[in-house]
């Protein structure tokens, strides 16, 4: 997969009894190494405005509505809204991501790499030369 998506993962239950829905293996775009969440991002923070070189993300709202807007390095934007926890926004790489949270949505990224900073791209600058260097 190069293009960012949304994946529908399966919502297993009832009103009644609540939901289960499974992340695996078979159904991800990548292997996992890593996984974190972020939570109490007040509603007036913008997070991400960054890109990775090699990463890919698959991202959830498990808790709560977050605005999601990837561009990728030929400057196309596509706005995405997450607020059902069995729906996951996968990011390839060389996508910058833009990130607006409720007060009380909770994150929660699948990555296909550990943690490096140096596979952060935090300059928009250096991230637009990016998208130059490949269609010359």
């Amino acid at each position: 997969m190069s293009v960012p998506q949304l994946i529908e993962f399966d919502k297993i239950g009832s009103l009644e009894l609540g939901y289960i829905s499974v992340a695996e293996n078979a159904r991800l775009p990548f292997a996992i190494q890593r996984v974190f969440w972020t939570y109490f991002t007040p509603d007036s923070v913008i997070r991400g405005e960054h890109a990775h070189r090699e990463g890919q993300q698959l991202i959830f709202a498990t808790h709560g509505r977050i605005e999601f807007t990837v561009e990728n390095t030929a400057g196309e934007k596509t706005d995405y809204l997450l607020d059902a926890p069995n729906q996951g926004l996968y990011i390839p790489r060389l996508h910058w991501g833009r990130i607006k949270f409720s007060h009380d949505a909770v994150l929660m990224s699948l990555t296909s790499l550990p943690y490096d900073e140096a596979d952060y791209i935090r300059s928009y600058t250096e991230f637009k030369q990016l998208g130059n260097d490949e269609i010359q």
